[in-house]
Formats: structure tokens, C-alpha cells, sequence
């Protein structure tokens, strides 16, 4: 009985430090949008996606607001978005987003955790070519005709579609669309008043590395590592 309590306890002290972690993502993703595009979601895309992503892991209403309020505030920390790139051991491609007030600290951090993880970081451009940086919008399907939707997003770029199941299990319908036809994407499902899921931007590689499940742990260990920053954003790899 007190295993099982063990396992238990363990199981939702991680599953809060992952809601921890995702306000803190999403709450500098506020930040950003807030500084470059104001406060006000009807004029500020980049914010309106904030709130759904927000919404997408029961981010209370009050810390979005109270990002809001910190981001309008002078004595706001500016954050950097920077993209790192390295490898983990066993040549797997690794891609790190940040949003840093202090590039010294975190650059500095990262190389710490790659060196650490028989892995080692890149130079710019030495990684991304593995990935393809693409707008990734999940929906959920019920009342959704998927044939007539996809036919009408052709011109709003969608390259590919198709159904997966969420954090929870239950049925997602996924989109992809370029990078660059991000906007347009998020501007044609809020005209046809679809509101995602989330509405994310993530880097998918262009091939996969499989390898034996002991190899696999040391990357994912390295991976966890990454993911545990302060300034980590999110991290890609080209795992399978």
C-alpha cells in the first residue's frame, strides 16, 4: 500500500511541475506578444493564440490576466527568443527555443546540460536544416466535416491533416501548415468561427533516428533535462 501511495505521490508532484512549467512557457509567450503587439487580443493574433494555448492546459483566468498587467508594466524583464541548436548522444538532432532575459545564463546553462549528457551543442544553422518549421492547429473534430474542411484550408496553406489523440486520450484532428502561412491558417478557422485546441509553432524533422530503448533513455534524459530550464521554451528532436 505504501508503494502504490509512492507511485502516486511521484505521479502528481510531475504531473504539477508539467502544468508549472506550461504556465511558465505560456506566460512568457504573453509577455512577448503583449510587447509587440499590445495588450488588446481583437487586434493582436499573437495574443489571441496565447490565450487559446492558455486555455488548452487550464491556465487559470487570472494568471493570464496577471501576465497581461506584468507585461505592461515597465519593470518587465524583455525576453530574447533564441533557438539553440546541438546534439544528444547517438547523433539524434536537438532544437532548444528560449525566451531569455540573460542569453549569457542560458547559453551557458545548455552547453552545461549537453556536455553533461554525452551530447554537445551546435552553431547556428548546424541542426535546423534537419527540421521543417511548421504551424501546427488542433481541433477538436466533433461537428467538424473533414473533407469539405480540408478542401476549403487548401488556399489558406494547409499541407496535411489528420486525426491523433490529445494529452488526455481523447480524439484531436491535427493540421500543419507552413511556418509562413501561420496567420493565414489562424485568420481562415477564425472566420469560420473554429476556435483550436492550441495553435502552436514546432519544428518537425524531416527523418527520424530509431534506436535500441537503452539509447533511447540516455536522449530522453538529456531531453528532460533541457526541458527542465527556466528559459527552455520547448525542445525538438528527431527521435522516433
Amino acid at each position: 500500500m505504501g508503494r502504490i501511495f509512492e507511485v502516486r505521490k511521484h505521479t502528481m508532484f510531475a504531473r504539477w511541475d508539467r502544468m508549472a512549467k506550461q504556465f511558465t512557457r505560456i506566460g512568457k509567450e504573453i509577455a512577448i506578444a503583449v510587447k509587440s503587439g499590445g495588450p488588446d487580443p481583437g487586434s493582436n493574433p499573437s495574443l489571441r493564440r496565447c490565450f487559446q494555448n492558455a486555455k488548452s492546459v487550464n491556465m487559470p483566468k487570472d494568471r493570464v490576466e496577471a501576465a497581461i498587467k506584468r507585461a505592461m508594466g515597465k519593470e518587465m524583464d524583455n525576453y530574447e527568443e533564441i533557438l539553440y541548436e546541438g546534439y544528444a548522444p547517438h547523433g539524434v538532432a536537438v532544437l532548444v527555443e528560449t525566451a531569455t532575459d540573460n542569453p549569457i545564463r542560458t547559453v551557458a546553462n545548455l552547453r552545461s546540460y549537453f556536455t553533461k549528457g554525452n551530447g554537445n551543442m551546435g552553431t547556428s544553422g548546424s541542426v535546423s536544416f534537419q527540421f521543417k518549421k511548421m504551424g501546427v492547429f488542433k481541433l477538436k473534430p466533433e461537428g467538424l466535416n473533414q473533407e469539405e474542411l480540408e478542401l476549403d484550408l487548401i488556399d489558406a496553406g494547409l499541407e496535411e491533416m489528420g486525426e491523433s489523440t490529445g494529452e488526455h486520450e481523447e480524439p484531436v484532428l491535427v493540421l500543419r501548415t507552413t511556418f509562413n502561412n501561420f496567420g493565414n491558417m489562424q485568420r481562415a478557422l477564425e472566420e469560420k468561427k473554429i476556435t483550436p485546441i492550441s495553435a502552436e509553432v514546432e519544428w518537425l524533422p524531416s527523418t527520424t533516428i530509431d534506436l535500441p530503448e537503452i539509447q533511447v533513455d540516455e536522449v530522453l534524459r538529456l531531453v528532460d533535462k533541457l526541458e527542465q530550464d527556466e528559459d527552455v521554451q520547448k525542445v525538438f528532436h528527431n527521435l522516433k
